[in-house]
């Protein structure tokens, strides 16, 4: 089989979406399948344009992977109007490399990658034309985020959006998604469709439990008596981070508790203007390392931070979940019950489940794993790592459902 793949993310970005496309597509060419990708420009999650890259057309492989590049425009400031100017950029760009496979030789398959949602547009125009089959993999509920966060204050064009998007939900012929509660608002839309569920994997043989001299807890400059929190991943206006520096102030009396934030995003500075003006001690940012450096970042860790803000429930599952259970990490998970992460948690026992942007229970959550035994909450992660998130299995049974 041939694949096309169409999304805004990929490779060389270390968080969020990009990473799981560039990864699946490896996944392929290393079965033996033919890909090619149509991306952007790496930007993630700093929101500029890596300096290795320039913002313009190019074409590359890795891994066997053909990759075709495309210009678009990064806002320096993100909001819901910037960030639709930032999406259609990417389109307009696009479109000329997809006229470009329109004349190509034939893909078998077609995976639009949402968000953005409306990239399932292009893959509709692919498959009148050329034929093939079209597959949404919904990574992000977009719309109902956008709805929810209020990013987009026109209720006209809320509206219009919610009628694209049941359009294209309608006219693909395989929706994937990544959580059982994502599966569940997407068939409440009524597209009377099964939705087939592709969870974000992760690789248990490189991101594993290691002693704590293996850590890069040293190198950062914690010492073993320190109680460390990590935060690690995309520093956005979904996670509700603001906590993060409060439950801080509340803590900072307690020197052996420590905060390190790890990671790039629209947020990170105000966040650190927040920790500065409350002159915190117990707070570091660094920016996002290395992958190869991922297992003894998380490894330096007491206690990991999974944070959501209340309202986007469901409609989006933490991708940093994956490398904290593989490493064998404890977590404290904002999370309502009913939604997929809360259950999760709780069933598998990863770590203690608190009440979204509450900081007072996530001092007492710090306080709790600093004075008991965590250790169940450890290999409960690493056990569920490795029975639900093992990357062959998952992409295995993907070709297995296309087969069908």
């Amino acid at each position: 089989m041939r694949f096309l793949i169409f999304g805004i993310n990929y490779y060389p970005e270390l968080t969020g979406i990009g990473k799981y496309t560039a990864e699946m597509c490896e996944w392929l060419t290393s079965k033996g399948y033919e890909v090619s990708v149509i991306t952007a420009n790496p930007y993630y999650p700093e929101w500029k344009i890596f300096s290795e890259y320039k913002n313009s057309f190019s074409k590359g492989i890795k891994d066997k992977v053909k990759i075709y590049r495309n210009p678009l425009y990064i806002p320096s400031t993100v909001s819901g109007k910037k960030r639709i100017l930032h999406e259609m950029s990417f389109i307009l760009s696009s479109s000329v490399t997809w006229i470009k496979f329109l004349f190509k030789k034939r893909y078998d398959i077609i995976v639009c990658i949402a968000p953005p949602f409306h990239l399932g547009f292009f893959g509709l125009i692919y498959k009148k034309i050329r034929g093939g089959l079209l597959v949404y993999h919904i990574q992000d509920l977009q719309v109902d985020a956008a709805k929810e966060l209020e990013l987009i204050k026109s209720r006209t064009l809320l509206r219009w959006i919610t009628v694209l998007e049941k359009y294209i939900l309608k006219k693909v012929d395989i929706i994937t998604t990544i959580s059982q509660g994502m599966k569940m608002k997407i068939e409440q839309k009524k597209i009377q469709k099964d939705v087939f569920l592709v969870p974000n994997w992760v690789d248990t043989q490189f991101i594993k439990p290691l002693p704590r001299t293996k850590s890069l807890r040293e190198a950062l400059g914690y010492s073993n008596t320190d109680f460390l929190i990590l935060y690690s991943g995309n520093l956005g206006e979904k996670q509700g981070l603001e906590v993060i520096v409060q439950a801080a102030k509340s803590l900072e009396s307690e020197q052996r508790i420590k905060f390190l934030i790890c990671g790039n995003g629209v947020f990170k500075a105000r966040l650190k203007t927040l920790a500065n003006e409350c002159y915190l001690k117990n707070v570091k940012f660094i920016d996002l390392l290395p992958y190869d450096k991922l297992p003894q970042l998380l490894n330096s860790a007491d206690v990991h931070l999974i944070l959501q803000k209340l309202n986007v429930a469901d409609l989006v599952l933490p991708s940093k979940l994956t490398g904290i259970v593989s490493s064998g990490g404890a977590s404290i998970v904002t999370a309502s019950p009913g939604t997929t992460l809360y259950e999760t948690v709780k069933k598998h026992k990863l770590g203690k489940v608190i009440d979204p942007e509450n900081v007072d229970s996530l001092v007492n959550a710090i306080n709790e794993c600093m004075i008991s035994d965590i250790t169940e909450y450890k290999t409960c992660a690493r056990n569920y790592a490795e029975e639900f998130l093992n990357k062959d299995r998952i992409l295995g049974e993907f070709i297995k459902v296309l087969k069908q």
